[in-house]
């Protein structure tokens, strides 16, 4: 089944190297990251998590929970974790969960079409867990997903970018253009006039009838 944007996130239970995560009670009320990533000790995924621990102050300032799924063990990532580290330069401090049984992976529809799961020597081609994210509200809803194959790394630039236009338009007549970037203008939604809009946003950019800009709100 396919999570779609709005949809509940679903909860789970889960061990992790942060101990039992019970979701919707981790999330507490916050912004959430979750993605997956075919295996431990692989050479992409390294360079992901090393990504995810640099940005850490970045997450936190957004006030913005992060978590990792994958295929294996809690011991598996805890040993992993000095490698992502020493590749870094930062420590991995977000909680990434065991989800060996595929739970997680199945739940948020993390898996390629063609995934099979053997009794033993699993590789991540096997499971195919694919570099799937999601940024989740408070209201513990989908935001938005992203899906790559496990051939292309994630640019986790985007993702912070994404989270910041998820987080600035949230419940608001609000949305960003193409290739927007923070401080840049936003686009006032058709649902306020002119005169509404002015009133809410300040000075209009009127571009076309249907496109107007305005400052984006602090």
């Amino acid at each position: 089944m396919s999570i779609r944007i709005n949809d509940i996130a679903p909860d789970f239970t889960a061990a992790s190297t942060a101990g039992e995560i019970r979701f919707h009670d981790w999330l507490g009320g916050q912004y959430a990251i979750i993605f997956s990533h075919p295996r431990d000790f692989t050479p992409v995924c390294t360079t992901e998590f090393g990504a995810v621990a640099q940005l850490s102050a970045e997450f936190a300032k957004r006030k913005t929970k992060v978590i990792g799924v994958s295929v294996d063990s809690v011991a598996d990532h805890d040993k992993w974790k000095r490698d992502i580290e020493a590749f870094g330069g930062a420590p991995a401090d977000f909680p990434i969960i065991d989800d060996s049984s595929l739970t997680v992976a199945k739940a948020y529809d993390m898996l390629e079409a063609d995934y099979y799961l053997p009794t033993e020597g699993r590789t991540p081609a096997h499971s195919s867990t694919v570099r799937t994210v999601y940024i989740i509200g408070p209201d513990k809803k989908v935001k938005l997903s992203m899906t790559y194959p496990m051939t292309v790394g994630r640019n986790f630039a985007e993702i912070l970018r994404a989270l910041d236009a998820v987080q600035l338009t949230d419940g608001k007549p609000l949305a960003t253009p193409a290739n927007w970037q923070v401080g840049q203008d936003v686009i006032v939604a058709l649902a306020l006039n002119n005169e509404q809009a002015t009133e809410r946003f300040g000075a209009l950019d009127i571009k076309l009838p249907y496109l107007r800009f305005a400052k984006a709100p602090q």
